[in-house]
């Protein structure tokens, strides 16, 4: 089979909301460029996300370019159809020159300097790449989860679609970031037995003195707080968002509520071995930090509300409705009746084919906005690129269109170099 092989200003890798964002405003601005996809185009809403699932912040947040959420329900949440319909129309509506199926295998620079990536099928040469690939390539899951008993079937949150897909017995959740509380929530509303080990994620609240909580967020300011604005930028960018629920018109969660009812938790996982599975005496630490975070919202609006002098419902009490009796340390998996564990422990970023020396100690590309030290190297899509709503539909719009500025900028300063250089 013959290898295309084709020179271009501008190669775009990855399909998904980042990618055909950039694609959208170099579309606009007329820079020939392609988009390389190794799946389809928004792959990953449509197949590794749960049926259940829907946005945890509003609708209006919605916001790809010229591409505006126009629905009746502003202050919903979408569900995973209505997201890919809203995506599809957005791509439909500019007509995005992508290549679908096309696996990028490695992306380096050729000896001229210029950048050459290579898929199973062609072949390009360009002055720019902008990876749009996400933060979300390879699920995370402990090395010792292999030395738990085979007959307990395991299964990851990219895998799961419906409680059908776990068999019969207690299904173990491990992780509590957004996937975690909500399969959890999933598989107890279908009346399953489910159990959900707790980990270090943040809560918020979902309705709060009368508003949602981002919407107050948004007010406020603190979604345009950039990652240099943080205390910690690095420690910020490694941050699990916090878990709340867009489901049925929206709800937060509180997992003390859900230990009244009688879901059984525990403390972060820490070992397994054939019938064994260890935890961290850390489950009250755990919920007391979520509750802090949850808190710390709260204050953020209260203050708001009070130096604004605006007229919104008191604000509630708090109370912890609920406190664990001891701290589990083991437990036997035959006893309990453990059939199934489901790995809600995160993911990495994957940049194996990426030839280019630009990644930092953990394997994070190093860039300002998106821009790398690379010339002509740019990053998008990733959460905390710039801000809270980079890695989202809020502000990734943004981001693209500052990095199709900078590639604007840098092709008119070659042509100008290029052209002083023939006049000499």
């Amino acid at each position: 089979m013959s290898v295309l092989k084709r020179s271009i200003p501008v190669v775009i890798v990855g399909g998904g909301q980042a990618g055909l964002c950039a694609s959208y405003y170099l579309t606009k601005s007329k820079i020939e460029h392609v988009v390389l996809e190794r799946s389809q185009r928004f792959h990953s809403w449509k197949n590794d996300r749960w049926d259940s699932f829907c946005l945890v912040t509003p609708n209006w947040q919605c916001r790809m370019p010229d591409w505006h959420y126009n629905g009746d329900d502003p202050n919903g949440y979408m569900v995973k159809d209505e997201i890919v319909n809203y995506l599809e129309d957005f791509a439909n509506s500019f007509k995005p020159p992508i290549h679908e199926g096309a696996s990028v295998e490695k992306v380096d620079r050729d000896k001229d300097g210029k950048f050459f990536v290579k898929t199973s099928e062609s072949e390009w040469i360009a002055d720019s790449v902008i990876l749009a690939t996400g933060s979300y390539d390879l699920q995370t899951k402990p090395e010792f989860a292999q030395n738990l008993n085979p007959d307990v079937f395991q299964i990851s949150s990219k895998s799961y679609k419906r409680p059908s897909d776990i068999p019969d017995g207690v299904c173990l959740v491990v992780g509590t970031g957004q996937s975690g509380v909500q399969m959890m929530e999933d598989l107890w509303i279908a009346g399953r037995e489910v159990r959900l080990c707790v980990g270090t994620a943040p809560r918020s609240p979902r309705i709060y003195r009368g508003r949602d909580a981002t919407d107050w967020l948004f007010e406020i300011g603190e979604y345009s707080k950039t990652i240099g604005e943080q205390p910690n930028p690095k420690l910020t960018e490694s941050k699990t968002n916090h878990y709340l629920s867009g489901r049925n018109g929206g709800h937060e969660i509180d997992l003390r509520e859900f230990a009244l009812k009688g879901l059984k938790l525990y403390g972060s996982v820490c070992n397994m071995n054939e019938n064994l599975i260890q935890f961290k005496k850390d489950l009250n630490k755990n919920l007391d930090r979520a509750d802090e975070s949850y808190l710390k919202i709260c204050k953020m609006i209260d203050e708001y509300i009070d130096k604004k002098n605006i007229d919104a419902p008191q604000k509630p009490l708090f109370e912890k409705k609920w406190l664990p009796e001891e701290e589990i340390e083991f437990l036997n998996i035959k006893k309990e009746n453990i059939t199934s564990i489901l790995w809600c422990t995160g993911f990495k970023t994957d940049y194996s084919w990426l030839k280019i020396d630009c990644l930092d100690s953990t394997g994070r590309p190093i860039h300002q906005r998106g821009v790398s030290d690379e010339q002509g190297l740019y990053f998008l899509g990733l959460n905390w690129l710039h801000t809270w709503g980079s890695g989202r539909f809020l502000s990734v719009a943004e981001d693209a269109e500052f990095l199709v500025q900078n590639i604007k900028e840098n092709l008119s300063s070659s042509k100008n170099k290029t052209s002083c250089f023939q006049s000499l």
